[in-house]
């Protein structure tokens, strides 16, 4: 099977590496987002596709508008490929190209579709507390991940996922989907399913202000916009900006979600259900983790914190690093 593979971040690497490893499928070129400025230096960084493409010495196209670039467009053309393969790429594709390849595009998408369409699947759905996500692959069409579906696969989210965790699993069980979609497909023995439309729901790109902690929320809301968000939620501390990177909500409703020895950390503490102050005070040091900061709704344990300029550090170290002492109290992000 002749393919061209569509993609540019990290998430999309297992699934053409796996591609790249499978004697039946033959990679013939890689579509990428063009080279982006990154770093303190500012230099000109390839994808994380492109790297791998380089290292198998596949022909790599990146298009600054792949709908507009005419030479892209007829190297598409003239491929002849069976099956065009999308994952992640960060471009919207014209109905000229989805009609191009015999079998068509597939597309491996973040989520159990139709929930969840959309840029960024992976962090709302852990931003909206869901116990469980997946992958969909679906036959694209014209519309925001309106495609009809073709294979699905399903795994348990944990409490203390972030959205980076949870992107490298779903990235290794969207590779596994992929070679058992294509070849399902080209045997024929998968009949697409159109999606439920009044089931959808959409997962837009992240916004600067989504990053902003409000401590008026409670402990579970805000724990998962810090993780659903990872690693760029802000709030302030003695009037300096800081992300929470990492957090634990604390309660009974939660201790069976934690490993064995944060539960057994969190169970010397002392009793919390008596302590209670403003949203975002800090009222009690957990002796070895962190800081412990009231919310709208209970407490939140700081496990990870990142201070401006400097790298990211335990709770702990925050604590001991800058003498923080309890009534203290942490500001809104923003």
């Amino acid at each position: 099977m002749k393919i061209i593979f569509f993609g540019t971040p990290q998430f999309a690497v297992p699934t053409l590496e796996k591609l790249l490893n499978q004697p039946k499928f033959e990679v013939l070129a890689v579509v990428t987002q063009p080279d982006k400025r990154r770093g303190r230096g500012n230099k000109l960084t390839p994808s994380p596709v492109k790297n791998v493409a380089i290292a198998h010495n596949l022909p790599v196209w990146q298009p600054q508008r792949v709908k507009k670039d005419i030479e892209t467009l007829t190297q598409l053309q003239q491929s002849d490929a069976d099956v065009f393969v999308i994952v992640a790429y960060g471009q919207i594709l014209s109905q000229k190209i989805l009609d191009m390849p015999k079998l068509g595009c597939v597309n491996v998408h973040g989520s159990i579709l139709p929930k969840y369409r959309g840029a960024a699947p992976i962090q709302w759905c852990l931003y909206n507390g869901e116990k469980e996500t997946g992958i969909t692959t679906m036959l694209m069409d014209a519309g925001m991940d309106t495609g009809a579906m073709l294979l699905t696969a399903t795994t348990p989210i944990g409490l203390l996922d972030n959205a980076q965790d949870l992107a490298q699993s779903l990235s290794t069980i969207g590779g596994d989907l992929l070679l058992e979609t294509l070849l399902k497909l080209e045997s024929q023995e998968i009949e697409p399913v159109l999606q439920n439309n009044s089931e959808a729901t959409y997962a837009p790109l992240i916004q600067k202000q989504d990053y902003g902690l409000d401590w008026s929320k409670s402990a579970i809301q805000l724990h998962n916009q810090i993780r659903g968000f990872y690693p760029n939620c802000t709030a302030t501390f003695r009037s300096h900006p800081i992300k929470i990177t990492a957090t634990i909500p604390l309660g009974s409703a939660y201790d069976r979600e934690l490993p064995t020895e944060l539960q057994k950390s969190i169970h010397k503490l002392p009793n919390l259900s008596s302590i209670s102050g403003s949203p975002g005070e800090i009222v009690s040091i957990a002796k070895g983790i962190g800081a412990i900061v009231q919310t709208g709704e209970g407490l939140l344990l700081l496990q990870e914190v990142q201070p401006a300029g400097k790298r990211p550090q335990s709770g702990w170290d925050f604590v001991n690093g800058t003498r923080l002492t309890v009534g203290e109290v942490f500001g809104l992000g923003g």
